[in-house]
């Protein structure tokens, strides 16, 4: 059995300073970063109890009684992912939605060594919405939470490999992961598994790099690119894996493209007819080339990153009648805060968040400049217009007492 060089059975506690991430690796962020971010897979047993976060009756509800849709469930088998209508059905009066899970299906498609696949867990399980928000500000990058549960003696998928990182928090039960190296590291975003199957599978037959039974408590990081398979051993397994859809130089280069070719559109250079009766246009190109080259020296793709980065996630829930109270409730005293995972961004006069954009006049400026750092602030503090504004907006939400 090999295993990762990292194998301490003495996990430190996250109070250590480390945040969400502390609670899943046995390092400190820096040495994280420094040594085993996106570099190599990194194996933690014991690294902590994740009973808060999910467990085995959160599974029975989520099938049995939250009325979830597809795709927030999918059902694999012997590598092969099960049809939607093969567990899926109309809920009766008043809720006569097809595609919402059947609970009596999925119990006898698991019965039968199906795995199921909860999928976006951060929008459907309160404990773990919280947590994925968490892990994402510590690492920079969106996060998405899945649970796969697993019968005895059996797996879902073949070897594979992902085009993004992964933690694997082990939940419930043992499952034995077999990890070998990339076939092709640093797949991007389009590159998956599926395009080098006949070299996945030649590479699974190899030595693996870990070969370990993950119990509860242990975890597991993999990098995008690490060929793993896993096969719960004699109980039901259930283990969560986190999704970290990580942002890369390519997708930042297309965001540089993106701006420039946007500079360009007005350049009548640009928009200038080719030749007629132009066969080899060497030369045009060349003229392309060079105009190209000045509009990426000049262009600004921060917007562009920005945006995109608002549109990876969500920001904290919102209560309608708690923010309807707040707002018409409105005193001097009253205390807000910005909500949490708006990823706010003061550009100009203009506040951008994933609920929207606002321009501010000059005097409103510093107030929304002080708002930005988290903390509370009373009405009186900010103005009491611009509070109730961004209450009505979704932006700002009353603090806990």
């Amino acid at each position: 059995m090999s295993t990762s060089p990292r194998r301490s059975r003495h996990p430190a506690p996250a109070a250590a300073g480390g945040g969400v991430l502390g609670r899943l690796i046995d390092l400190s962020p820096a040495e994280f970063a420094r040594d085993v971010w996106a570099r190599t897979a990194l194996y933690t047993p014991r690294a902590g109890d994740f009973s808060d976060l999910f467990s085995a009756d959160a599974v029975d509800e989520l099938v049995s009684r939250r009325g979830l849709r597809t795709p927030f469930l999918r059902v694999a088998k012997d590598g092969s992912t099960l049809p939607d209508t093969s567990f899926t059905s109309s809920a009766g009066v008043g809720a006569t939605i097809p595609d919402q899970l059947d609970d009596t299906a999925v119990w006898r498609a698991f019965a039968d060594g199906a795995t199921l696949v909860l999928q976006a867990l951060q929008r459907t399980w309160q404990p773990l919405g919280d947590f994925v928000a968490g892990l994402s500000s510590d690492l920079g990058h969106p996060v998405q939470a899945n649970a796969y549960v697993t019968p005895p003696q059996n797996r879902g998928f073949d070897d594979h490999y992902d085009v993004h990182d992964v933690f694997v928090l082990q939940i419930q039960g043992t499952k034995r992961w077999l990890i070998h190296e990339p076939v092709h590291p640093d797949p991007l975003r389009d590159e998956p598994w599926t395009d080098r199957r006949s070299a996945v599978a030649e590479a699974a037959k190899g030595e693996a790099r870990i070969d370990t039974v993950l119990g509860p408590g242990d975890t597991l990081y993999l990098p995008r690119g690490w060929l793993h398979s896993a096969q719960a051993q004699g109980a039901v397994s259930i283990h969560l894996t986190l999704g970290i859809h990580t942002w890369t130089r390519y997708v930042l280069a297309e965001q540089l493209v993106q701006a420039a070719l946007a500079m360009l559109r007005d350049d009548p250079r640009m928009r200038t007819t080719l030749p007629l009766g132009t066969g080899e246009p060497d030369e045009e190109i060349d003229v392309v080339r060079r105009l190209l080259g000045a509009a990426v020296e000049g262009a600004d793709s921060a917007p562009l990153f920005h945006r995109a980065r608002r549109g990876q996630g969500r920001p904290a829930p919102l209560g309608p009648l708690a923010q309807f109270d707040a707002v018409h409730g409105l005193r001097p005293d009253s205390a807000v805060r910005l909500r949490a995972g708006l990823q706010a961004r003061l550009e100009g006069r203009c506040l951008r968040t994933r609920v929207g954009w606002l321009e501010f006049p000059e005097s409103d400026l510093p107030p929304v400049t002080r708002l930005l750092d988290g903390d509370v602030r009373t009405a009186q503090d900010l103005g009491i217009a611009l509070v109730r504004r961004l209450l009505r907006a979704g932006v700002l939400v009353p603090a806990e007492p």
